[in-house]
């Protein structure tokens, strides 16, 4: 597998990642219980936590991009070439 390749897949990984782990801890003023200030939405998250989840995104893509590694670079994809 080219580097271009591991970059590339293991991108998608994180985002797709990124995009699970958005939604955790996630808590609006309502849940909170404050104020909704004027112009504000409601469901608006009161603290988003973002390097928070970027960090957890990033353990957790390289956590499923390692063994998808290993599965490419030793070949796991070669017995559909031959199909065609």
């Amino acid at each position: 597998m080219s580097t271009t390749s591991a970059i590339a897949i293991y991108f998608i990984i994180w985002w797709t990642t990124l995009f699970a782990v958005l939604p955790w801890r996630i808590r609006n003023a309502h849940e909170e219980g404050a104020a909704v200030e004027e112009g504000h939405d409601a469901g608006a998250p009161v603290v988003h936590g973002l390097k928070w989840k970027a960090v957890v995104t990033t353990i957790i893509a390289t956590a499923i991009f390692i063994p998808v590694y290993l599965y490419l670079s030793n070949g796991g994809l070669e017995h559909l070439t031959g199909a065609m």
